[in-house]
């Protein structure tokens, strides 16, 4: 239902765009949301948005990460600026609550 794309390597304080291209007529209506998993750790949410655009973060990226979306393309984004470290997992984009299956994921990896 969703194939996100745009990880990659990064150094510290870079930057990187994630997007996430949605099937389903069930988007536009739907709250989205970033969600990431680090080796070792449980999935979290990290941003979510209405169809409206309101927005909501983690308090570990607030002020750092952007979640936008675009109904008419059915693509939902993620900047991510001044990257850390612990910013290093995978990225999935999903339904907020997540209702679909979850897809590959786009790596991002922050080296030191």
């Amino acid at each position: 239902q969703a194939v996100e794309s745009g990880g990659g390597l990064v150094q510290a304080g870079g930057s990187l765009r994630l997007s996430c291209a949605a099937s389903g007529s069930i988007f536009s209506i739907r709250v989205m949301g970033w969600y990431r998993q680090a080796p070792g750790k449980e999935r979290e949410l990290v941003a979510a948005i209405t169809r409206s655009g309101i927005t909501n973060y983690a308090d570990s990226v607030k002020g750092r990460f952007t979640i936008s979306r675009d109904n008419a393309k059915k693509t939902l984004y993620l900047q991510m600026n001044s990257l850390k470290p612990e910013d290093t997992a995978v990225y999935y984009c999903n339904t907020n609550p997540s209702l679909w299956i979850w897809g590959q994921g786009t790596q991002v990896t922050v080296s030191s």
